[in-house]
C-alpha cells in the first residue's frame, strides 16, 4: 500500500465487507488539498497534499453510512484497554501513532500524524498492518509510539452505497473545498503562496523533496494518487468532467514529481516557476471537476 491512513482504513473497511481499492477510498475520502507551512520552529517549510489527519476516515465512512468509533484518552492504561476490548471484539483497531517511535519504521522523523491498524498482541509484541505489510514493533514502542491523545477508532456497519453517487459528490466537494481556501496557505491559493516564498526558505530543502515523494504520499504529493481515482472513477462515472479532470490530472502529477527533483538539486528558483504554474494548472482541474453532474 502507499498511504497510511488508507492502508489502516482498508484493513477496517474489509472487516465490514467493503472492498474498495487504495485510490478510491483516498478519492472517496476527499483526501487531496494542499497546505504549505514555513513556522519559525521549523527548519524546513513543511509542504503537505492531503487533508488533515483522520480526516479521510470520517469522510468515508460518512459518506458510505458506516460507524465510525473514535476514542480519545490521555491515560495510557485506558487507551490500551479501549484497544484490547476493540480486538476482543473481533474487529482490527485503528491507531495514530508517532512514527518515529515504531521499531519497523525505516525513517526516523517524528510524525504524530501516523495512522496504523492493529489486529493482535501478545505478551511483549504488537502486530500491526501498515504500508509495508504485516509488521511487528514491541508493546513498549508502540506505547511510546502514541500521541498524548491516544487516539484509537474501530468502524461498524454495513455499507452498501451507490458508489457513481458517492464519487460524484466525493469530487465535486473535494474540489470546492481545494477551491476555496479559508486562509493563503491551503488549496490552489497555497500552491501560489509557496511558489512565492520557497526561495526565501532556508535548510536543506532536499529533505523536503524526499517527503513529497517518499513519504507515504504515493509520489507526486498524492496527486498520483488522486489522479488514479480519477482513472477508475471515469470507468463507473460516465461525465466528460470527470473525463477531463483525469487528463488534467494525469499532465499534473508528474509536475509535481518534477518540483521535488528541482529543490532535491538545489534548484528552487526553477521549483517556485514549476509551482506558480501548478497553481493555475489545478485551480483550472478543480474548477473542472466542481462542475462534475450530481446525478
Amino acid at each position: 500500500m502507499i498511504h497510511c491512513e488508507t492502508t489502516a482504513l482498508g484493513v477496517l473497511l474489509r472487516h465490514e465487507g467493503v472492498e474498495l481499492s487504495e485510490p478510491m477510498t483516498f478519492g472517496l475520502g476527499e483526501g487531496l488539498g494542499f497546505v504549505y507551512w514555513d513556522a519559525r520552529n521549523l527548519d524546513v517549510p513543511f509542504l503537505g497534499g492531503r487533508t488533515k489527519p483522520l480526516e479521510i476516515t470520517r469522510t468515508l465512512t460518512a459518506r458510505l453510512g458506516l460507524d465510525l468509533h473514535v476514542q480519545q484518552t490521555r491515560s495510557p492504561r485506558a487507551a490500551w484497554r479501549t484497544v484490547v476490548a476493540g480486538l476482543g471484539s473481533g474487529r482490527p483497531v485503528g491507531l495514530q501513532l508517532d512514527s518515529y517511535h515504531l521499531e519497523y519504521f525505516p525513517i526516523k522523523v517524528h510524525f504524530p500524524g501516523h495512522v496504523a491498524a492493529i489486529h493482535g498482541y501478545d505478551d511483549t509484541h504488537a502486530y500491526l498492518i501498515d504500508t509495508a505489510g504485516e509488521v511487528t514493533t514491541s508493546l513498549d514502542s508502540l506505547a511510546a509510539a502514541r500521541p498524548a491523545r491516544n487516539l484509537s477508532f474501530t468502524i461498524a456497519g454495513t455499507a452498501r452505497p451507490d458508489l457513481g453517487a458517492a464519487i460524484r459528490g466525493a469530487v465535486r466537494r473535494n474540489a470546492q473545498t481545494f477551491l476555496t481556501p479559508p486562509i493563503a496557505n491551503v488549496g490552489y491559493r497555497g500552491i501560489a503562496t509557496a511558489a512565492r516564498r520557497i526561495p526565501r526558505a532556508g535548510g536543506d530543502l532536499s529533505t523536503v523533496a524526499m517527503l513529497m515523494e517518499h513519504g507515504g504520499t504515493g509520489g507526486a504529493l498524492f496527486r498520483n494518487l488522486y489522479r488514479d481515482f480519477l482513472a477508475e472513477s471515469v470507468t463507473i462515472v460516465d461525465d466528460h468532467r470527470l473525463r477531463r479532470g483525469h487528463e488534467l490530472f494525469a499532465a499534473i502529477a508528474p509536475r509535481w514529481t518534477a518540483v521535488a527533483a528541482r529543490l532535491a538539486d538545489g534548484a528552487v528558483a526553477e521549483a517556485a516557476d514549476l509551482l506558480a504554474a501548478l497553481a493555475e494548472q489545478e485551480r483550472e482541474a478543480m474548477e473542472t471537476l466542481a462542475g462534475v453532474d450530481a446525478g
